[in-house]
């Protein structure tokens, strides 16, 4: 996942209205079932050409023409599909729109009989489960790390024995690194970033039974008011206050030794070839370790005329082979455990990224969530300054309405 899928959340506030009018069919809008259309949304031409290839070699050895479609506006142009009765055969479908499109029936329940269904990442077949029928096959994933800027990590004279495991050591190490014309730590002020802290501090914000928000407990005031803490104190500074559109240009630009980001950071590589760093798990909490998993599936609509040749190809693309032939090309993590692994001994620049696999958590996803989480981004810029415990009680209600209404109360 790139930078660019984050704009993506923002346009979750309305798409169950525009998905409110779609016709449930789908699957090339009855042409020719030996055709099948692609749905993509790319972070590069590297992406384009290793799906496209890949797309290419199932095709020919299936007897099938397939074409590979970028969309310009994933969610618009998936959402404008379904409407028109003209769904693709086979789509991106990101971690936030899962459960709006699954509720409504618009995705056809075919994971569940991959022959390496069991071969996923359980977290990731979590995040693709509705009403118990894991759905659609995770095709890779992210998780955030700590990226720490090795040379200016050397210049204050810190070692590897300073790396931060916990809160403590990560607020020395940002004060440490902080100078005139550099902060120490920078991330994104967004619930997907700041709410790993909350998950740190040993909060959640739904109860596991699923019907009761808990977005305003201590724990969770907790988090907040640690990010609070490390801005007050001069070693925490946002992208927007550093003038970077986002924190790992804040790392290549030497503004942040340090940022909170996903295996996506090999991006910056292109403007910033002399930045060096490394990947490291995010350190621990009071509340223990964790970090959030970022994840798209394969989507097939529901009553297509091409759902057996499309779950084949996602079957093909899911294997070992050709997710470390996209992870070789664009650097995106392998959903199954075994290619997992794989990429780690192949990569271990990323190792860090796969290690927290086994205890990272997707963000709150449940139909109707997107609309409270882009409010409570919203109030997020009001952290510094403000109070914490006032914000995540606005949460705690626009949240709990959402999932009343996901429920049917």
């Amino acid at each position: 996942m790139n930078k660019k899928a984050w704009a993506a959340a923002a346009l979750a506030l309305g798409l169950a209205a525009s998905l409110g009018g779609c016709s449930a069919g789908g699957g090339s809008g009855g042409g020719d079932a030996k055709k099948l259309t692609v749905l993509i949304g790319s972070s590069g031409d590297a992406e384009t050409k290793s799906v496209k290839a890949a797309v290419d070699a199932w095709a020919a050895d299936n007897d099938t023409t397939a074409e590979v479609v970028v969309a310009s506006d994933l969610n618009q142009q998936l959402s404008q599909g379904f409407a028109g009765d003209a769904a693709p055969d086979l789509f991106y479908m990101g971690w936030d729109q899962f459960q709006t499109y699954a509720s409504n029936g618009y995705l056809d329940a075919y994971a569940e009989n991959l022959g390496n269904a069991d071969a996923f990442y359980p977290e990731l077949r979590d995040t693709f489960t509705y009403d118990g029928a894991f759905t659609c096959a995770p095709k890779d994933f992210s998780t955030l790390g700590l990226i720490i800027n090795t040379d200016a990590w050397a210049a204050a004279g810190l070692t590897d024995a300073d790396v931060p495991t916990d809160w403590a050591s990560l607020e020395s190490a940002a004060q440490k690194l902080t100078t005139p014309t550099q902060v120490g730590l920078s991330f994104g002020l967004e619930y997907a970033r700041a709410g790993a802290f909350m998950n740190q501090a040993g909060g959640e914000l739904v109860s596991e039974n699923g019907k009761t928000v808990t977005a305003d407990t201590p724990e969770n005031v907790a988090g907040l008011e640690f990010i609070q803490k490390l801005h007050t104190d001069g070693s925490l500074r946002f992208p927007s206050e550093l003038d970077a559109g986002w924190a790992g240009e804040a790392l290549g630009a030497g503004k942040a030794a340090m940022v909170i980001e996903g295996p996506w950071i090999k991006g910056i590589a292109t403007d910033y070839p002399d930045t060096n760093y490394s990947a490291f798990e995010l350190p621990e909490g009071p509340g223990g370790k964790s970090t959030f998993t970022f994840t798209n599936c394969w989507g097939v609509p529901q009553n297509s005329d091409t759902a057996d040749k499309a779950t084949s190809l996602v079957e093909y693309l899911t294997s070992d082979e050709q997710q470390m032939a996209a992870a070789d090309a664009f650097g995106v993590i392998p959903s199954t455990e075994s290619a997992a692994a794989l990429f780690a001994e192949k990569y271990p620049e990323n190792a860090s990224f796969v290690a927290s696999a086994d205890y990272a958590v997707s963000p709150v996803n449940f139909a109707g969530s997107a609309s409270a989480i882009t409010d409570f981004n919203s109030k997020l810029e009001t952290l510094i300054g403000g109070d914490a415990k006032e914000i995540l009680s606005s949460f705690q209600t626009s949240l709990q309405a959402s999932l009343d209404e996901a429920n049917g109360n």
